[in-house]
């Protein structure tokens, strides 16, 4: 359903029907049509060449296609994308500003919470989901908050370093 209470299903759709939807991606407004069963991964990454948006497991359980809808982490590879109609969709090259790195961007490179770099950008998203909500994490929240983001590079030390350090810095901002 979305935001002005409309509910597309998809079901019983004739085949090429189209969806009009309105959405802000990374805060600018995108008009666009799609098909009942396009996902948003493949449109984020295809039809507005956004390319940190990673496609893995195609079953939602790895983490690297997460992108925050609204605030709230959700797996694109499984996501219909006429859901957003109405809402605000952020993937990693919109989380810095004006040029500027995230704090968890930062946080990442100075304490080497990443090796390839390929769930990188979900692992961010999703640590900054937590870190809206609360502000000083404890090590079990954080685990608990990244369970749906697999890393097969590293261990996770790094990461729940990096995260603590970018949940400091965030703080002294306050």
């Amino acid at each position: 359903m979305s935001r002005d209470g409309t509910l597309h299903t998809g079901m019983n759709a004739a085949e090429g029907q189209l969806i009009p939807l309105r959405f802000r991606l990374n805060g600018v407004e995108q008009s666009l049509t799609v098909e009942p069963r396009e996902l948003l991964l493949d449109v984020i990454r295809e039809r507005l060449h956004l390319k940190g948006t990673k496609r893995s497991c195609d079953m939602q359980v790895c983490g690297a296609c997460t992108v925050l809808i609204d605030g709230r982490p959700i797996s694109s590879c499984t996501y219909l994308t006429f859901e957003v109609d109405g809402c605000e969709v952020l993937t990693i090259e919109g989380l810095g500003r004006g040029g500027a790195l995230h704090p968890l961007q930062e946080s990442f490179i100075t304490h080497g919470g990443f090796q390839c770099g390929f769930c990188t950008p979900g692992m961010i998203l999703s640590a900054k989901a937590l870190l809206d909500r609360v502000a000083d994490p404890t090590d079990d929240e954080i685990a608990h908050f990244m369970e749906g983001n697999i890393c097969r590079c590293t261990g996770y030390k790094l990461i729940l370093e990096s995260i603590r350090a970018a949940a400091k810095k965030l703080r002294s901002r306050s």
